[in-house]
């Protein structure tokens, strides 16, 4: 735990010692908060459903732009090769810098905040379905933050790493749609339903938290940061 910690106090003072994390942080509240409230007082109801609903193509291209840097900068300016000579194991490092980029989206969450509270403000929305949306949010931007780091294991180009992982999360969110379910083999609905990242995504903001969802997520997560480590590992062999 210690290297992890060490690892992870590193990437996350990177974040804050360029200008990355407040330009994150300024756009994407920015943008979120446009795109709710420009609706928000048309439908007259005191409700988060419309910016919980927009929260999935949002983080399709803010998380990778998030992670694009985290293994991609490593390999183009050599400090790849240090870590891999420092006495620490390559899955500290990877989830050193996934914790990292995951403390960033939480305090971006956190600023969101603002918003339920406006909302609250002027009408009386329900606190339970904030609640797991917030908790939906988090769970699917760790995903996208996973897919997104692993896409930076594979290249030492940021633009390359920042379009994979654009590409990857697209498509795991895409593979649940009614417009891709529609067309689909009926043995083959089931399945894709099961994997789209959205499925499970629409299926908290329902506000039934169920174990399911929160397993798919973790296995998501899981998943990645072990081809991350596997990626990260081949360089050794090479």
């Amino acid at each position: 735990m210690r290297n992890i910690n060490a690892i992870f106090k590193k990437e996350f003072r990177s974040y804050f010692n360029s200008p990355i994390a407040y330009i994150f942080m300024t756009v994407f509240l920015g943008i979120s908060s446009w795109l709710f409230f420009r609706t928000f007082f048309i439908s007259a109801q005191a409700e988060m459903r419309g910016l919980f609903g927009l929260m999935p193509w949002i983080f399709l291209f803010f998380i990778p732009a998030v992670t694009m840097k985290l293994w991609a900068e490593e390999k183009k300016i050599g400090t790849a090769e240090i870590l891999m000579t420092l006495p620490i194991r390559d899955y500290e490092v990877v989830l050193g810098k996934f914790f990292a980029s995951f403390a960033l989206l939480a305090v971006t969450a956190l600023f969101s905040l603002c918003i339920p509270i406006s909302v609250a403000i002027v009408g009386d929305p329900d606190q339970g379905t904030i609640i797991c949306g917030y908790l939906g949010l988090l769970l699917m931007g760790a995903a996208y933050l996973s897919i997104g780091l692993f896409a930076s294991t594979l290249t030492e180009n940021q633009i390359v790493a920042f379009i994979l992982g654009i590409c990857a999360c697209f498509l795991l969110l895409i593979i649940g749609e009614e417009i891709v379910l529609f067309s689909a083999p009926n043995w083959l609905y089931p399945i894709f339903s099961y994997l789209g990242l959205g499925t499970h995504y629409s299926s908290i903001l329902r506000g039934v938290i169920d174990s399911r969802d929160i397993i798919y997520y973790l296995t998501i997560i899981g998943f990645f940061l072990y081809l991350s480590t596997l990626s990260v590992e081949s360089r050794k062999w090479r």
